[in-house]
């Protein structure tokens, strides 16, 4: 998992400090935004091929993590 979370980079200088994939400008909202409108992991990584498939699911940890933490 920790490999995983290793792909989520917060930078204050890019997006606002919003987490992003591997220091790159594509937000972890983004993909769960994705998923959120129906679209598949295929789907996703069709529309932004820079994404590889470990991102997805580092996308989806973080967002897991990060709800746990918050409740």
């Amino acid at each position: 998992m920790l490999e995983l979370l290793a792909r989520i980079t917060v930078n204050p200088r890019q997006c606002g400090g919003r987490p992003c994939i591997r220091g790159m400008r594509i937000r972890v909202s983004d993909v769960l935004d994705l998923f959120a409108a129906g679209l598949n992991a295929e789907q996703i990584l069709a529309e932004m091929p820079d994404l590889e498939i470990e991102d997805l699911q580092a996308a989806l940890v973080y967002a897991a993590r990060k709800r746990i933490v918050n409740c």
